[in-house]
């Protein structure tokens, strides 16, 4: 079975989020993991006249950039995104956007999926960019999975995570580490994904 993690990150939270999540997915039997990122939109010279930009860039630069022909390529989906006032980011939105041929045809249908975001701050709509990141992915005809509550750390997080999917609170600096709860969630979650998809392809 294969899985992406796909996301976008400008300062490398949701990148460092992501990893979690992949660490997860893999530790399940038969799962092969991609990570890859969106396409970005700004214009080059913002991302090189700001250095935390371009510090953050630099961590990612060996990851694949997605195309969305390559969607209906996989078995599940999970998609990462910062905050942008309580919404995915534009540069997740704009590839979501692309993905009209494939929803006429019903090519996602079925595919487990799941949102996971960072945020300045811990009430920055964390809780709001998953719950409306979600939207599309049911108009996509996806099959939406969260973090149930036998993950331990959603009881006791003092930063990120939520039942609806993992986060992380970034801080106003976009420099806080992540937290081992929020990374253990990430993790859960990541795994219990590919559990419910090794079940859909392995009945």
């Amino acid at each position: 079975m294969k899985i992406l993690v796909i996301y976008y990150s400008m300062y490398g939270n949701t990148y460092e989020l992501a990893k979690s999540v992949v660490k997860g997915a893999k530790s399940v039997e038969g799962a092969e993991i991609y990570l890859k990122t969106v396409p970005e939109l700004m214009p080059n010279e913002i991302v090189q006249g700001n250095e935390r930009i371009k510090r953050g860039k630099e961590f990612q630069k060996d990851v694949l950039i997605a195309q969305p022909s390559e969607m209906e390529n996989y078995d599940a989906i999970i998609w990462g995104t910062p905050t942008r006032f309580g919404n995915m980011c534009s540069q997740m939105q704009n590839f979501i956007d692309q993905l009209g041929s494939l929803w006429i045809k019903g090519k996602l249908e079925n595919k487990v999926t799941g949102v996971f975001t960072s945020t300045s701050s811990i009430h920055g709509g964390q809780e709001t960019t998953i719950i409306t990141g979600m939207v599309p992915l049911f108009h996509l005809g996806m099959i939406v999975v969260g973090v149930p509550y036998s993950v331990p750390e959603l009881l006791t997080t003092e930063s990120g995570g939520t039942p609806y999917g993992p986060s992380h609170v970034a801080g106003a600096n976009a420099d806080k580490p992540i937290t081992d709860h929020e990374k253990n969630i990430g993790i859960a979650f990541g795994k219990r994904i590919a559990e419910i998809t090794k079940k859909m392809v392995h009945p």
